[in-house]
């Protein structure tokens, strides 16, 4: 069985739907021969075979060694989750290649599985013997042949967008709310599916759905207010400001400017959580004790690794500084000056007017279980988000906290850009800056971040060149990001 924390992180990482057309499914396109190519090759031979054994032999001869003692554990489980979903997949498409990196779009063989389309990336060691680095697996739409060519008119991407949104709706593949605005107006907003199934309470606008991650970008806002006010230096020690937490690794070695980028070495606490007594965690230094038992994976600033923890470090930061509880500081510096008013780190044991209960098609096992039909996620997940992900926002509120940035409402212009210009390289066109993504499409500047976990799915896309917004959430797996890929895949063209 995986570990919860493995669960959560893999779910949250996949950051599907229609058939493809007809020349994609006959059609499979040859790999470069590139190194990366020839990893690309293996891994899916290894895939498809079903085979453990096999899945293990392609792990032991082609992925890098990792300083991580879970790290054998995490990629194999990484093989079995995917596969219990798509039961095998094909190459469909090389979206993007050089000789230590590549895109591919996958086809999943069980093609009523929650993945239907995934985009593989892979990054290799550039040095021989040139194995596995990186993977990520993120939901993807079928390549579209019904878009229009050149450039669409907002009426029609409202069109387009209907007949698509209908069309997952029907399937049961979709259930939430999306808003695209343009300069801050919004020109579509649509509603679909339940808040609760069991009372039948349709979903509204203004329906809270669960951020996950996206609380990260509050907590960069807030750093980045602090920095302004003089309170802190991005290059500070973690100690000048908590000398006393356990880990003196943590606080000798790991500068704030790393927290921000998930560059510490920080791991992870999803496992020490569901481990202790989860359902009464609700403060910052509650969720401390959970983060300071684990060594650095890395020396802080060599490497990039997607921490849920270090936002933690940063939350207690904020608490230190400024003398209030950090539910209190966002809510105060972030959410009432952007006029975000239902937007909170919600106890979702107390009664929450007007919440959507989160539904999956994962198991407590953390696998895809398509017998085993939708269930709430109200076990498999804490009881009150914080600094690193889990409250609960609308689309209109993401809309006002776009609008706030862009008009320096939350922070100078100079700290926005500072804090939304990428500093790290995750691939071609996407850059992690601090505690928010930076990516280029086709040269569209796009900022924001998404969220996902069982039955949560949310993301903010920003739209700097053109002045689009665009938010979805959803309370079915992955659902958000999907609709949220196609709506960039029209944006632009």
């Amino acid at each position: 069985m995986l570990s919860r924390r493995f669960q959560v992180i893999l779910i949250g990482l996949c950051f599907c739907l229609s058939a493809a057309m007809a020349s994609a499914q006959q059609n499979t396109p040859s790999t470069p021969e590139t190194p990366v190519g020839k990893i690309l090759n293996l891994f899916l031979e290894a895939f498809n075979s079903g085979d453990e054994a096999q899945w293990q032999l392609f792990i032991d001869n082609n992925w890098a060694p990792s300083d991580d003692p879970e790290a054998a554990t995490q990629r194999l489980g990484l093989f079995k989750m995917i596969y219990s979903d798509m039961a095998g997949a094909d190459l469909r498409q090389i979206v993007n290649a050089s000789d230590y990196q590549i895109s591919a779009l996958l086809q999943a063989r069980n093609s009523q599985g929650q993945f239907e389309w995934v985009t593989a990336v892979m990054d290799i060691d550039s040095l021989p013997p040139y194995r596995l680095a990186r993977i990520g697996i993120r939901p993807a739409s079928a390549p579209a042949d019904d878009i229009p060519e050149g450039k669409l008119t907002d009426d029609e991407i409202v069109a387009y967008m209907d007949k698509y949104l209908e069309d997952l709706v029907a399937r049961d593949k979709f259930s939430g709310t999306v808003l695209i605005a343009k300069d801050g107006v919004p020109f579509y907003t649509r509603v679909y599916g339940e808040a609760c199934k069991r009372y039948q309470v349709p979903n509204y606008l203004d329906t809270k759905f669960n951020l996950g991650s996206m609380n990260k970008m509050f907590t960069g806002v807030a750093i980045m207010q602090l920095m302004e006010q003089g309170k802190l230096s991005l290059d500070d020690k973690v100690g000048k400001y908590l000398p006393d937490i356990p880990n003196k690794e943590i606080a000798d070695k790991v500068t704030i400017h790393q927290l921000l980028t998930h560059t510490s070495g920080m791991q992870d606490y999803w496992e020490e959580l569901f481990n202790a007594k989860w359902w009464e965690i609700k403060t910052v230094a509650q969720m401390a004790d959970l983060i300071f038992d684990d060594s650095l994976l890395f020396e802080p600033g060599t490497d990039f690794h997607y921490s849920n923890s270090g936002p933690i470090v940063l939350g207690m930061i904020i608490e230190k500084i400024t003398g209030q509880s950090y539910y209190d500081y966002v809510r105060d510096h972030i959410y009432i000056p952007a006029g975000m008013i239902n937007t909170d780190c919600y106890e979702v044991d107390r009664p929450v007017p007007n919440l959507a209960i989160g539904y999956t098609r994962v198991g407590y096992n953390g696998m895809f279980d398509p017998e085993g039909g939708l269930r709430n996620n109200l076990f498999l997940h804490a009881i009150k988000g914080g600094p690193a992900g889990g409250g609960y926002s609308t689309v209109e509120d993401l809309l006002q906290f776009d609008i706030a940035l862009r008009q320096n409402k939350l922070m100078s212009r100079e700290s926005f850009d500072l804090m939304t210009t990428g500093k790290t390289e995750r691939r071609p066109g996407l850059e992690y800056a601090y505690l928010i993504q930076d990516k280029t499409v086709n040269g569209q500047r796009i900022i924001g971040h998404g969220g996902g976990a069982p039955g949560i799915n949310s993301d903010l896309a920003m739209y700097l060149n053109s002045g689009y917004t665009v938010a979805v959430m959803s309370n079915y797996d992955n659902a958000a990001i999907t609709v949220s890929g196609r709506i960039e895949e029209l944006l632009t063209k």
